[in-house]
């Protein structure tokens, strides 16, 4: 079993600065916050509970599928 790159518990900024090409996935899911000052400290599952997203799960795979499919 891989272990995922995106974590829930990474902080949004963590997971951007990481991953840039994950912005387009947080803002499907309506987590509008990627260039906030909050995002340097709230978790990606804390934003999620914050604006209402109660598809975390799926939020996740699809992270984890554009940080997997950039090679790093």
């Amino acid at each position: 079993m891989t272990e995922e790159k995106i974590q829930k518990d990474m902080t949004i900024e963590e997971a951007v600065r990481l991953y840039p090409e994950t912005i387009p996935v947080f803002l499907k899911y309506g987590l509008h916050c990627i260039g906030c000052h909050v995002a340097n400290w709230e978790s990606i599952e804390q934003g999620a509970a914050t604006h209402g997203i109660t598809t975390l799960n799926n939020m996740l795979r699809d992270l984890n599928e554009i940080a997997k499919s950039t090679g790093r």
